[in-house]
């Protein structure tokens, strides 16, 4: 038996009176139980259709989606308004053109998350050659737990590194600074014995040798 909006009316009227949940019950010709749960939910049964209606419709598309996912996975570039004008001709009446974007954006949230991209690894390689550059940086060396005499010692390094070879060669400094940086260049270009035809750090380019060895305070 459905309950009526007017029953729910007479359980919420007698329990005002009195407070009795069981004889509001009775009042109405309910059970105990029907009426605890419209009270709980505070909502007549037609307000309470309407909602479950609106959730409803919220996804036009659940009930068909594991067919939707199937073709999706089967045609990973179909396009969504060929995918819903099938289903319009599969299921006549059930869809109206309003939901094509209902349908767009359920898509594209499961292509965000299942889609042929995922799992894949985007990448540019690099090529290097032989003396042409040479890359500087500054390293915090805090995260290695080094200890000397029995102290933490955590210095900071300028590091010099030739990405063709991996030669490389730090020394310690006391700051991030264009001093330390150009006393690191030094001490590297001085122990490889020649000058890269290129130079970088993070914030610094230097275009090629000569500027370098400007730079590092070195004549050829």
């Amino acid at each position: 038996m459905t309950t009526t909006d007017r029953q729910v009316k007479i359980i919420m009227n007698e329990l005002s009176k009195h407070g009795d949940q069981g004889r509001a019950a009775a009042k109405a010709g309910v059970c105990r139980q029907t009426a605890a749960r419209y009270i709980h939910a505070g909502k007549l049964p037609s307000e309470l259709k309407k909602a479950h209606l609106g959730q409803t419709r919220g996804n036009p598309f659940a009930e068909v989606w594991p067919e939707v996912e199937a073709r999706l996975r089967q045609e990973p570039g179909v396009w969504i308004r060929f995918l819903f004008e099938d289903l319009q001709d599969r299921y006549p009446g059930r869809f109206t053109p309003g939901q094509v974007r209902t349908l767009h954006r359920h898509v594209a949230k499961w292509r965000a998350l299942h889609g042929e991209d995922q799992g894949h690894e985007v990448f540019f390689p690099q090529q290097h050659r032989a003396g042409e550059a040479g890359q500087t940086d500054f390293t915090h060396t805090q995260s290695l737990a080094m200890t000397l005499e029995g102290q933490a010692f955590a210095p900071l390094l300028c590091h010099f590194v030739l990405p063709y070879s991996n030669w490389e060669w730090a020394c310690r400094c006391q700051s991030e600074s264009l001093l330390a940086l150009k006393k690191g260049v030094q001490e590297a270009v001085f122990r490889l014995g020649r000058v890269p035809g290129m130079a970088s750090d993070r914030q610094l380019l230097w275009s090629d040798s000569s500027s370098l060895q400007r730079r590092a305070g070195i004549s050829a």
